[in-house]
C-alpha cells in the first residue's frame, strides 16, 4: 500500500497536466474561416462551403463552425464540417455567415464572421407570378410493381400585375434531386400560362423532403422576374375519399363501414370523420375516430344520409388536409313521396275543404230546407177518430210545425164498412 500510494499520485498529476492541454486556452485567438462560397445546386437549393484559416493556431481542441442565414429567413445551426446544404427559396437573394467557434461546459469562445451573398436575380418589378399555389394527389397505378401508386401535381398562379400581354411562363419543380419541366398547361383568354399538370411525378407521398417550384417567363418587352416557392407534402396532399362506404340499419341500429383511400399510408395511418345527417329534423351527427366501422343508435322513422373523409394521422406524417367527403349513402324509411302522388294528395285535400265550406253555408243560410222543403203527411181515413189539428208557428215564418191531436170516446167502439 505505501508502494501504490506515490504511483498514484503520479497518475493523478498526469491526468491534470493532461486535462490541463485539452482545456482551451483563455488567450487563444480564432480566426474566421476563408474561401467562403455560396454555389446554386438546384432549385431553391445551395451549398455553403469554407476552409478552416490556414494561420489558426493549431490546439489539441476540436474546432466548429456556426453558420448563419441572414436572408431570405434568418436561421442558424452549428457543424463540424466545412460545408452545409440549405433548402431556401432565391427569388430574394441569399445571403448568410461563418465563424469559428470552440466552446466548452463554461465558455464560448468566437472568431469574427466570414459572408457572403447571392444578389436577388434580374427582371421588372410586378413581372413574376402571384398567388402560386400546388397540390397533389396519389393514384394507384396497375402496371407498376415497384412503384404502385404514382402522384400528380397541380399549380395554378396568376399572371403578374405589370406583367406584359406577350408573357409567357414556365414551371419547373424538383423533388429530392430529380427536376422536371411542365409539359401541359392551361392558359388564359390571353394564351398566356397559369396552370400546371403533371399526371405522373417522382414525388413520394410518403417522403419528408421538401417540394421547390419555380416558375420564370419571357417577353420580348420586359424582363420577367423569376418566383420560386417551397412546400411540404403534407400541407399540400390533397388525400382520396375512403372506398366502398357501406351504411346498413337493423332496427335502431345504423351501422356503417368503409376502406381506407387510395394511399402509399397503411390502414393504421388515417383518421376518419363520419357524418350523419337526418332528413326529417335536419339533426347532423359528426364522429371522429381512427377505425374504419362506427355504430350509432338512430331513430327508425327517418332517413339518413351518410358520408366518410379522411385524413393521414399524425402518428405517420405532420397533420394536413382532409379528404373530400364520400358520395352520400342515403338509408331510412322516410323516402320522398313522387310528386304525382303529393298532386292527388293536394286535390283531395282541397276538394275536401270546398265542401266542408258550403256545407256551413247551406246550414248558416238555411239553403237546404228553401231547396227541397218537407213533404207533409197524409191525414188518416178512419172516421172514429176526431181529429184535431192545432197549428203552431215555431221560430220563423217560412216553416209551420203541425200538432195533431187523437181524441178517442171511452167505451164506444164503432166500425164502419167492416165485413165479418
Amino acid at each position: 500500500m505505501i508502494i501504490m500510494a506515490p504511483v498514484l499520485l503520479i497518475l493523478l498529476g498526469a491526468t491534470e497536466i493532461l486535462q490541463a492541454d485539452l482545456l482551451p486556452d483563455d488567450k487563444i485567438s480564432l480566426l474566421p474561416p476563408v474561401n467562403f462560397t455560396i454555389k446554386v445546386t438546384g432549385l431553391a437549393q445551395v451549398l455553403l462551403r469554407w476552409e478552416p484559416n490556414p494561420d489558426q493556431e493549431q490546439r489539441n481542441v476540436n474546432l466548429e463552425y456556426q453558420v448563419k442565414i441572414n436572408a431570405p429567413k434568418e436561421d442558424d445551426y452549428e457543424t463540424r464540417i466545412t460545408e452545409s446544404k440549405c433548402v431556401t427559396i432565391l427569388h430574394k437573394g441569399f445571403s448568410a455567415s461563418v465563424r469559428t467557434i470552440l466552446q466548452n461546459d463554461h465558455s464560448l469562445l468566437a472568431s469574427s464572421w466570414a459572408s457572403a451573398e447571392l444578389h436577388a436575380p434580374s427582371g421588372s418589378p410586378g413581372t413574376s407570378v402571384v398567388n402560386l399555389t400546388c397540390t397533389t394527389n396519389t393514384t394507384a397505378d396497375n402496371y407498376s410493381h415497384l412503384r404502385p401508386y404514382q402522384v400528380s401535381l397541380h399549380c395554378t398562379w396568376l399572371v403578374g400585375t405589370d406583367a406584359p400581354e406577350d408573357t409567357q411562363y414556365f414551371l419547373y419543380y424538383r423533388y429530392g434531386s430529380w427536376t422536371e419541366e411542365c409539359q401541359e398547361y392551361s392558359k388564359d383568354s390571353m394564351g398566356r400560362n397559369i396552370a400546371c399538370w403533371f399526371p405522373r411525378t417522382f414525388i413520394h407521398s410518403r417522403g419528408r423532403d421538401w417540394l421547390a417550384v419555380l416558375v420564370n417567363g419571357s417577353s420580348k418587352h420586359s424582363a420577367i422576374k423569376p418566383f420560386d416557392q417551397l412546400f411540404t407534402l403534407h400541407a399540400i396532399d390533397q388525400i382520396n375519399p375512403p372506398l366502398n362506404v357501406t351504411a346498413e340499419i337493423e332496427g335502431t341500429r345504423l351501422s356503417i363501414q368503409w376502406e381506407k383511400p387510395v394511399s402509399a399510408f397503411p390502414i393504421h395511418c388515417f383518421d376518419y370523420e363520419v357524418k350523419i345527417h337526418n332528413a326529417r329534423n335536419g339533426y347532423l351527427q359528426i364522429e371522429k375516430m381512427m377505425t374504419n366501422a362506427f355504430i350509432s343508435i338512430i331513430d327508425d322513422l327517418s332517413k339518413y344520409d351518410v358520408q366518410v373523409r379522411a385524413a393521414v394521422s399524425s402518428m405517420c406524417r405532420e397533420a394536413g388536409l382532409w379528404s373530400e367527403w364520400s358520395q352520400p349513402i342515403y338509408v331510412g324509411k322516410d323516402e320522398h313521396k313522387p310528386l304525382r302522388e303529393w298532386f292527388l294528395i293536394v286535390l283531395m285535400a282541397t276538394i275536401c275543404f270546398i265542401l266542408l265550406i258550403l256545407l256551413l253555408i247551406c246550414r248558416i243560410c238555411h239553403l237546404w230546407i228553401k231547396l227541397f222543403p218537407p213533404i207533409p203527411a197524409p191525414k188518416s181515413n178512419i172516421k172514429d177518430l176526431f181529429v184535431t189539428a192545432n197549428y203552431e208557428k215555431a221560430g220563423s215564418v217560412e216553416t209551420e210545425i203541425e200538432v195533431i191531436s187523437y181524441i178517442e170516446k171511452p167505451g164506444v167502439e164503432t166500425l164502419e164498412d167492416s165485413v165479418f
